[in-house]
């Protein structure tokens, strides 16, 4: 079993390196292989709207979230981890995954999310909630720990002090485990749930005066 993990901080070693850090042990320590991917000093563009994916599979924007596409294709598993700024996620991070869901076309369905996320204060669950979202548009299953899925620490290195943090991504990581596995026993006894056809309506209406 594979697990992404993206990182969106800017700090090489700061705080959510940390947090991630401590997922990727337990992860090792089952078997499960990890990749962990700096983010947070790429040079990424937000969408551009252009509709260009749908005609050739990947993003007109070639960059690092092409080459991340055939690593999330491949995971079992995507944990999101991003500091929090100002009461959301790191606008790099946010760059990046929103090319990465919508230019990939490939089913994303079953594959198990998380999302981590580092900050002094406040503004841990608004992140938290942000980053979920990604997830839950994609068929992804979210996985929980025993605590929303945050770390607590200003200075790099802080956050090696929050002992009930460190617990949280512990547990996040044995429960990403057991899901990732009790999922494909699932997909080889019973398959991938049936698909339909996708319905899309909007809410704009001609009105009649």
């Amino acid at each position: 079993m594979k697990v992404l993990l993206l990182n969106g901080s800017p700090r090489e070693n700061g705080n959510t390196t940390i947090a991630l850090q401590e997922m990727v042990r337990v992860f090792e320590e089952n078997g499960v292989e990890t990749n962990v991917i700096q983010l947070g000093q790429e040079d990424i563009r937000g969408c551009l709207a252009c509709g260009g994916c749908h005609k050739t599979g990947k993003c007109v924007v070639n960059d690092v979230v092409n080459k991340l596409a055939p690593m999330l294709e491949e995971a079992d598993g995507l944990v999101l981890g991003s500091p929090v700024y100002l009461a959301s996620a790191n606008a790099t991070l946010i760059a990046c995954v929103d090319r990465l869901f919508y230019s990939t076309h490939f089913d994303k369905t079953m594959k198990v999310g998380a999302s981590v996320v580092c900050g002094r204060r406040g503004g841990l669950s608004s992140t938290f909630d942000e980053l979920n979202k990604y997830f839950t548009i994609s068929g992804m299953p979210v996985a929980s720990s025993c605590y929303w899925n945050s770390i607590h620490g200003m200075k790099p290195g802080e956050a090696a002090q929050d002992e009930e943090g460190l617990l949280i991504m512990r547990v996040l990581a044995r429960n990403m485990v057991f899901l990732m596995k009790s999922i494909q026993l699932g997909k080889e006894a019973f398959g991938l749930p049936e698909k339909e056809k996708p319905v899309r309506t909007n809410f704009i209406r001609k009105v009649t005066l």
